[in-house]
């Protein structure tokens, strides 16, 4: 909980640095709202590495345990996003369009909703590997750091946010993800990829 708390609150410099650079104490005024994924993320893989490393316990063992149900409890974030009217998608008038009263009477994509199928859809996939075969630890964990990182990029085209080059911030913190797992993938878990296109092709 420290390491979600800290890492998404001091990842709100990158959102808005004119209010925490300036007024550093406005990071700890929590119940101001303002929580960013990626912060949070980097700031429980941290605290989760420091802990295992101090009760000597199988750090990527336990990343991977805790893949499931986080990416799980961070879809049904999404609902919450929605009933809260907040992270709002892009004006767009489909047959399926909402609006929300506090950013005017512009009907916009309920892209919120569309990230809670996306996560879910990572949530099945992780909970059947878990189940599957038996696979190299930290190979799970880096299917949830790709699969979110990558839908995360996906589903932000329908959010309205700021671009800066044509993606939000959270774009590219997301394609970090991506390339950092792909890294992974490459160097220590081919093994693991050929017993998924093995099964998969026979």
């Amino acid at each position: 909980m420290v390491g979600v708390l800290v890492g998404s609150r001091l990842f709100l410099v990158f959102w808005n640095p004119e209010i925490y650079l300036s007024h550093p104490l406005n990071l700890i005024k929590i119940w101001e709202g303002g929580m960013s994924f990626h912060g949070g993320f980097v700031g429980v893989v941290v605290a989760c590495w420091f802990y295992c490393k101090r009760k000597k316990l199988p750090f990527w063992k336990i990343a991977d345990v805790m893949s499931v149900p986080t990416i799980f409890a961070l879809a049904f974030g999404r609902l919450a996003n929605f009933i809260n009217g907040e992270l709002v998608g892009r004006v767009w008038e489909g047959k399926w369009c909402v609006v929300f009263p506090d950013y005017g009477s512009e009907c916009r994509h309920p892209n919120m909703i569309y990230s809670f199928f996306q996560r879910m859809a990572v949530f099945g996939w992780l909970f059947f590997l878990t189940f599957w075969k038996e696979f190299k630890p930290g190979f799970i964990f880096w299917n949830f750091v790709f699969w979110e990182g990558l839908g995360r990029i996906m589903m932000d085209f329908f959010r309205e946010d700021t671009l800066y080059l044509g993606f939000s911030l959270g774009q590219w913190f997301s394609l970090i993800m991506v390339i950092a797992a792909l890294v992974m993938f490459g160097k220590f878990y081919k093994e693991d990829w050929k017993k998924i296109l093995k099964k998969t092709s026979s």
